[in-house]
Formats: C-alpha cells, structure tokens, sequence
C-alpha cells in the first residue's frame, strides 16, 4: 500500500529499496541499496526498472572499488573493453575508463586543459553529448562513479530525450521521424593555427555513422530524439543550412531545462544512465579552480540504433558492431 509521504513525493519502494524521483522529467535517488553487496535478482530488476523510467538514477555513499564497479555493471550487460583509455585509467581493469580531466588532457596535442574546452566547447550546445554518439552502436548504458571531486562546482548535467521528442508539436514529430544525420568524431573542433596534431590524428583515425533522427528505445518502445552537439555533423538529404537550422532548433528543444536533471557529486556517488535516451554536459565550471575531479566509468555494450520506418543506423568508417 503506497504510504501518505509516498502519494506526497513520489517516492517509490520497490524490493526493499526506496526510488525517489529528482526532477519532472529526469532522474531519480536511489537508498537503501549497498552496490558492493550480493544484489538478488529482483533488486537489480528494480534498479533496472528505474533507469528505464527515469533515465539517469544517483546513489550516494558507496563504496565500490575497481572489482565492485565491474562487478555491479555486469549485472546489467556486457561492459565495454576499450582498446586505448586515458593514461589515468587502472591497467588491470580494461573495462574501466577512469576521466580525470587534467591528467587526461594536460599537455597532450601540445594543449593545456583550458585551450581543450575552448576549441571542442565553442559553443553554449557543444558540449551535450552521447557517450561514443559516432560508433554504430553506442554504449547501452553508462556507470560513473566518483572518487575525488571539488568542494564546490564539477556538476553534470542530463537531458530526457524520450521527453524531448514528446514535447515536440506533432507535425515536427511528423517530419523528423523520417530523417536520418551523419554522427562523426571531432565534429566542430576548432583548429589550431598551423601544425595541429590533434587534427592529424583526428583524420588518421575518423569514426562515422549515419543514424536515425528518431531512434525507437529497444526495450521501452518510446521515440527518442536522437540528437547532440558533440557528434551530430549533418541531417542526410537536406542544404547545410537547411540542416544547420534543424539541428539548432532540435537541439534547443533537447536541452530545455524543464527535460533536464543536475546532479552535485559527492566522493562515492553513482550516477547510472541509459545512454540510449540522454544526453549529458560534463562541467566546464571547474577548470580554472584547480581542484582535482577524478571520476571512474564503465559502459555497457549497445545495439544498433533502429528508426522508425525500421532501418537500421549505417557504419561510415571506422566502426563496426561489437568492435571495439
């Protein structure tokens, strides 16, 4: 029976753990669950349950290592195995990647931290992104958690773009149901001037698919608008400005606050979100403070987006399902 301060909240308890949403559209905190511990079978489906329903869910003090985070993930799926992660990342986990901006970034291509995120970021939309939005099939699912963080600033930012696509008028549904764009690595970076070996090393090493405007959620069966500004280079079959129009007015809608969830890290915090359904904004509020924010993720092995007229998205270079 659902209690007063539940019907009050929205505060769900399913299989002994309590799911309290955090915002309209998007996300919810997750207690009462102990992620390094032996989860029976109808905990993981409740927590499965609330990522599908609310896309990106939080826990808070946990006290996963290495083992444990993989160990957690593969409830949920195969993780992915990259074959070259950032030099921070612990050797003997392949399936961790660990995202410590400054030891990552700092002095690689020649560029500090700070020209990195004027050059990918140069604009206010560029930084929403997919999780490997280029591949032909994008991770499922990513599990971040955090080890080290600022005291204040370094928050991360989720849009609902099964919402967003709902929210569109019906006769823009209508229209872009139909469409299909080319995703490709590097997209909007802006050069250097002169030698950039960033830009060499971009060009030796292109990854490219042409998916779905609209991709179909292979296990909720919802539309998701399937857009960012990271990857997204052009819709197929239209003007570059015809595109470029589209692209802004979709992404904009993508990205209202009203789809969108904030999240403030904590050491031993864990956000988990379906890849497939959101797009995320890394901070860029931290870099001149000097703290350090050392986080670890590990992604789920996807499948190939399909649209709504059922096709399937479609390898351009570099990518190859299951192929990492």
């Amino acid at each position: 029976m659902t209690t007063e301060r539940e019907a009050a909240t929205g505060l769900e308890q399913i299989a002994g753990i309590e799911v309290e949403p955090v915002a309209g559209h998007i996300g919810a905190e997750i207690t009462g669950v102990d992620l390094a511990g032996d989860l029976d079978g109808a905990v993981v489906a409740a927590i499965r349950a609330a990522v599908l329903r609310w896309k990106v869910v939080f826990f808070r003090g946990q006290c996963l290592d290495h083992t444990g985070h993989v160990q957690f993930a593969r409830r949920f799926g195969e993780p992915v195995v990259l074959r070259k992660r950032g030099n921070a990342s612990p050797p003997d986990f392949p399936e961790v990647e660990t995202t410590a901006d400054r030891l990552e970034l700092g002095g690689k291509f020649g560029m500090e931290h700070e020209e990195w995120l004027q050059r990918r970021r140069h604009t206010l939309l560029r930084g929403w992104h997919c999780d490997h939005g280029a591949r032909i099939d994008p991770p499922a699912a990513t599990i971040l958690r955090a080890e080290t963080v600022p005291p204040y600033g370094g928050d991360t930012t989720w849009s609902n773009l099964a919402a967003a696509y709902a929210g569109l008028s019906a006769p823009v549904r209508e229209f872009v149901d139909g469409l299909r764009a080319e995703h490709r690595l590097g997209v909007g970076y802006q050069p250097r001037p002169g030698d950039d070996s960033y830009l060499r090393h971009l060009l030796d090493h292109q990854v490219a698919s042409v998916h779905p405007l609209v991709r179909v959620h292979p296990e909720t069966g919802e539309r998701v608008l399937f857009v960012n500004g990271y990857y997204l280079e052009q819709i197929a079959d239209v003007s570059r400005p015809e595109s470029r129009a589209i692209l802004d007015m979709l992404l904009e809608q993508a990205v209202r606050p009203e789809y969108t969830v904030r999240f403030r890290w904590e050491p031993g915090s864990v956000a988990f979100w379906d890849n497939r359904a959101t797009i995320h904004l890394a901070p860029s509020d931290n870099a001149h403070l000097g703290f350090p924010r050392t986080m670890h993720r590990v992604m789920l092995t996807g499948d190939v987006p399909v649209g709504v007229d059922g096709k399937p998205s479609e390898p351009v270079v570099g990518t190859e399902p299951g192929r990492w």
